[in-house]
């Protein structure tokens, strides 16, 4: 029994010195944890700390300026626009300048002064239905503690509930999680399996003794990487068609746009994904090195996308951060065309960053293939 268990500690012992005796690995297995953490931390919050709204109070009166100082006081939500018609509404909503709009009727005094029950509509961004509904029970908790005022001023004749809430969830009408994470999914699972692909293609190579013959062919690096390129483009795009049929034919979400639009957004992220991987590829010495630094990067890049905790609650150094990660704006691209039916004109501004860190991580890519750094 003895003998036993000192085999096992000294073949223990023996795993451990070959973990910790390369210096990059034991950074691999202690910075990682340390920024995924923080990460986690500040980027993953459910917590509403900064609600744009805009405002279309048709009263102008004591009662709605009451009501809109309960609502400002909170600290959670800030006023990004004071709207003049109806009209002005899809405008502020588009753009995201306001994730949701506070209407008020024009006889909106005149109905609590009389005793009767009135209502106000807002007006919600459903595109992230997590950050709409949070928003709206907000704004019903502020508008139930204005209630309880009104009653106490008014005495027994009020009514149980003086204010009421009509709300309009734009997009995704009943506020349906999958309505705004499916078509976010098209963009994000694809990138797990091209990343993970174009990561492993290079180091594959360089781990069979393939890769110095490749080298020595009459092939540039611009040709070599070409050609490990297109492979896994076309792999995402067939997965992202995959996800995107699972999401109009099994789960029955209506798509609004266009399947020209959509795959042209499709096109440029898949490419800015296949460099980040033919980066990775380019400077890990074997598949087991490429796979650790592709899923290390993997979970900060889900986490900054915007798809599950919307981008403007983070901190800003982290916003900053997630101008370099082209899911950021590939799964806002896709949710616009798909739940909006937006045209290119409008999503250009997504493709700009999309053709930046492809330009930048396709040369980076070449360059490593060639002075290759392991």
């Amino acid at each position: 029994m003895v003998d036993f268990l000192m085999r096992i500690a000294n073949l223990c012992r023996k795993e451990l010195l070959t973990i910790l005796k390369d210096p990059a690995t034991r950074a691999i297995l202690v910075a990682p944890a340390l920024l995924q953490s923080l990460v986690f931390g500040y980027g993953a919050t459910y917590d509403l700390t900064n609600v744009p709204y805009a405002l279309l109070d048709q009263s102008r009166n004591g009662a709605s300026s009451e009501l809109i100082a309960h609502l400002d006081s909170t600290g959670v939500f800030h006023r990004v626009a004071t709207l003049r018609s109806q009209a002005d509404i899809r405008e502020v909503i588009d753009t995201e300048q306001a994730l949701l709009v506070i209407q008020i009727p024009a006889n909106f005094e005149q109905q609590l002064s009389a005793g009767q029950t009135t209502t106000i509509q807002l007006i919600l961004d459903a595109r992230n239905s997590n950050t709409a509904g949070s928003a709206a029970g907000y704004v019903s908790a502020v508008v139930e503690r204005y209630n309880a005022e009104l009653r106490t001023r008014a005495g027994a004749g009020a009514p149980p509930s003086p204010l009421v809430i009509e709300s309009r969830a734009w997009f995704n009408p009943n506020l349906e999680t999958r309505w705004n994470l499916l078509p976010g999914m098209i963009a994000a699972l694809s990138m797990l399996q091209t990343l993970l692909l174009t990561a492993l293609s290079v180091a594959r190579e360089r781990e069979q003794g393939t890769f110095d013959q490749l080298l020595v062919t009459p092939m540039s690096p611009l040709e070599i990487m070409i050609g490990k390129a297109l492979p896994p483009v076309l792999v995402g795009l067939v997965q992202s068609s995959l996800i995107l049929l699972v999401a109009l034919f099994w789960f029955r979400i209506p798509m609004a746009g266009s399947l020209v639009t959509l795959y042209t957004g499709l096109v440029f992220f898949t490419v800015a994904s296949v460099g980040i991987g033919l980066s990775i590829s380019a400077v890990s010495a074997n598949m087991q090195q490429a796979m650790l630094y592709a899923f290390v990067l993997l979970m900060p890049l889900m986490l900054l996308s915007g798809l599950t905790t919307p981008v403007r609650n983070m901190p800003h150094v982290l916003q900053v951060a997630t101008l370099a990660n082209p899911l950021r704006f590939a799964i806002d691209l896709v949710q616009r065309v798909y739940l909006e039916g937006v045209g290119l004109g409008t999503v250009w501004h997504n493709l700009i960053p999309l053709a930046v860190i492809a330009a930048i991580t396709l040369p980076l890519a070449a360059w490593l293939f060639r002075n290759r750094l392991v």
